[in-house]
């Protein structure tokens, strides 16, 4: 059966994935079986409570809709606001979605991580997650990353400037400096055991954009903005502790990938037997 399937994967008749046209497949990086498989398995239910933002640590200016996952800024000036989640986590591999429009963002508009007592709601227009030493934040309109009140890098710029410079006719291209656009949807992908926050765009993992989390430490998905009429939706994905992956769920991801996007829908093709076809239909 194997030597089948191998021929069937391998078949070189079958279609070819169209080219992406996102921005973000050529800027992600490699990721350990176990980060690789979290993003490719099916999602939690709707209603898992990790899904919802904090009736109690928000700013006042941000009203909770009834279901408590999206949250909408009322107009108001000069004030900078922040929500995290209701369920924070202090182990394991977690990923959440963050679904934010991007034309309704405006300056200051921030994703990331926060402890338990991270200021919410300030006066004047600046970054409250990654404003302090509390929480840590990627600004979405210009890339940049927050912690302790300054930026400490902009991501993923480095890869980022290396890709366009070699794409360029010019040396001198002015491109490498200018941010990317991130599109509604952000994954935010944190490794409480490895002490790393990183982030997924587009089904790219662009890499880790903090290490060094505090251990044992209970830690929140955050936002904040400064732009009325903001809404901004939150979704737990999936999580996983920190034991390895199981072989059964590798050789699942194994065979899907080989499978390809445009093959996803024929699984049921597989010379497989009717159970591993129900399993790699279900599960991812």
């Amino acid at each position: 059966m194997g030597l089948i399937l191998s021929a069937w994967l391998t078949d070189p008749a079958a279609d070819r994935v169209p080219s992406s046209s996102s921005s973000f497949p050529p800027l992600a990086v490699p990721t350990s079986s176990r980060v690789t498989l979290i993003l490719s398995s099916s999602v939690a239910s709707p209603g898992d409570r990790r899904s919802d933002w904090s009736s109690q640590h928000r700013s006042p200016h941000f009203q909770l809709s009834q279901c408590k996952q999206e949250v909408t800024r009322a107009p108001a000036e000069l004030s900078s606001d922040g929500v995290r989640a209701e369920v924070g986590v202090e182990s394991g591999l977690h990923v959440w979605e963050v679904t934010w429009n991007p034309e309704h963002r405006g300056s200051h508009a921030v994703i990331g991580i926060s402890r338990q007592d991270c200021p919410l709601q300030d006066s004047g227009y600046k970054v409250l997650v990654g404003g302090d030493s509390l929480s840590w934040g990627w600004e979405l309109q210009t890339n940049q990353l927050w912690h302790g009140g300054e930026t400490l890098a902009c991501f993923p710029c480095e890869r980022r400037g290396s890709l366009r410079l070699k794409s360029s006719n010019s040396l001198h291209s002015k491109e490498t400096d200018a941010p990317l656009l991130i599109p509604e949807r952000v994954q935010l992908v944190l490794d409480a055991d490895a002490g790393t926050l990183g982030f997924a765009v587009d089904g790219s993992f662009l890499g880790v954009a903090f290490r060094d989390l505090p251990p044992g430490v209970e830690l929140f998905p955050a936002v904040s903005s400064v732009r009325g009429g903001a809404r901004i939706a939150l979704r737990y994905l999936n999580g996983t502790t920190r034991n390895p992956p199981a072989l059964k769920a590798l050789c699942g991801l194994s065979i899907l990938q080989n499978l390809g996007q445009q093959r996803q829908n024929q699984v049921d093709k597989l010379p497989l037997p009717p159970l591993l076809q129900h399993y790699l239909l279900s599960s991812f």
